[in-house]
C-alpha cells in the first residue's frame, strides 16, 4: 500500500508494502516488535521515519509538541495501515516533561528500544541579533532534548542490554551556515554528545549515533520562507550537490532504519551524512 501527501506542492510518498506479507516474511521485518521513540515525529524527517519504522515492524511512539493534528494523522495512517503507534505530547527540552513521556510509553509498551533525537528548531537570525533567551532556546531543544531523553530511557535500554540512539545532527555542523549560528552550534554539540555518549554506554550493548542531513525539504521550511527563497535555495543546491533534485524526507529514511536495526550492532559513535554528496566528509 502506498500513501502519498500533498503538501503545498510537494509530495511525500511512503511505502508500506510489508504489510499483507507471509508470516515468514513479516518475521523479516528488521524492527519487529522494538518500541521506537521518534521526536518531532509529527512533520518532515521525523515522520518519514516514524512511518518507516512501522513499515519494519516496530511499535512507533510520535513525539509532538505543538503540532496535534499532524502528528494524529501520522499515527493514523501507521494503525490504517496494520502497523502499531502512540502519540506523546512533550516538550523535549523540559526534563519533567521528558519523564512523564518515557514513563507513559514504558506503562503502555514496558520500554522504550529506539530513540530518534530529532526535535529542532531553525530561526534564521544574524549572529550578533540574537538574544540569550533565543540562544538558549536553540541550545534547549536542539541539544539538550538529546540528552535529557537519553538519559530517560537509559534505564530500560540498560536491563535489557540492549538499545539504539540515534540523534539527529546537520551538514550545517560540516560547513558552516551564516545567519544560523545557534543552530549550527547545537548541531556541533550534538556530534561530540554522539561521540562521548557511545564511549559511556557501550558496555551495555547501545549504539548511539548520528544522521546528518543535507537540506531537506520540508513542511516547515516550506512555511517559514517565500517562494523566491526557496527558488533561490533549490538553484543553490543543483550545483553544489551531486543530484540536481532538493533531498526530500524519504531520502532519508534508509540511514535510519539502518542504524536502529540490527545490521548496525558494532556500529556507535559515528556520523552519517545523508546529504546527495553537497558535503563529502
Amino acid at each position: 500500500m502506498r500513501h502519498s501527501r500533498k503538501i503545498r506542492g510537494v509530495t511525500c510518498l511512503y511505502t508500506f508494502s510489508h504489510f499483507g506479507r507471509t508470516m515468514g516474511e513479516a518475521n523479516a521485518m528488521k524492527l519487529r516488535n522494538k518500541v521506537a521513540l521518534v521526536t518531532g515525529g509529527a512533520t518532515g524527517i521525523g515522520k518519514a521515519v516514524c512511518l518507516a519504522y512501522a513499515a519494519e515492524g516496530a511499535k512507533v511512539v510520535v513525539n509532538y509538541w505543538n503540532t496535534p493534528v499532524e502528528a494524529e494523522q501520522v499515527r493514523a495512517a501507521i494503525i490504517e495501515s496494520g502497523g502499531e503507534a502512540i502519540v506523546q505530547q512533550a516538550d523535549v527540552s523540559n526534563a519533567a516533561e521528558v519523564e512523564r513521556m518515557i514513563q507513559a510509553i514504558g506503562e503502555i509498551w514496558g520500554g522504550v528500544d529506539i530513540v530518534v533525537n530529532n526535535a529542532g528548531i531553525y530561526p534564521n537570525k544574524t549572529w550578533y541579533e540574537i538574544t540569550e533567551e533565543e540562544w538558549d532556546r536553540v541550545m534547549n531543544v536542539n541539544l539538550k532534548s538529546c540528552f535529557l531523553i537519553s538519559k530517560a530511557v537509559f534505564p530500560y535500554m540498560k536491563e535489557r542490554k540492549y538499545g539504539k540512539i540515534i540523534n539527529v545532527s546537520s551538514v550545517t555542523f560540516l560547513r558552516g551556515q551564516k545567519g544560523f549560528v545557534h543552530y549550527v552550534a547545537s548541531k556541533g554539540g550534538i556530534v561530540g554528545f554522539t561521540r562521548a555518549m557511545a564511549r559511556e554506554v557501550g558496555e551495555h550493548g547501545i549504539t548511539v549515533n548520528a544522521i546528518s542531513p543535507g537540506a531537506v525539504k520540508t513542511e516547515q521550511e516550506i512555511l517559514t520562507y517565500d517562494e523566491e527563497r526557496l527558488a533561490e535555495s533549490a538553484a543553490y543546491l543543483a550545483k553544489e550537490q551531486c543530484f540536481a533534485r532538493r533531498q526530500l524526507p524519504s531520502d532519508m529514511v534508509g540511514g535510519f532504519v539502518f542504524l536502529a536495526s540490527p545490521d548496525s550492532d558494532f556500529i556507535t559513535g559515528q556520523l552519517l551524512n545523508i546529504d546527495g554528496g553537497w558535503v563529502m566528509h
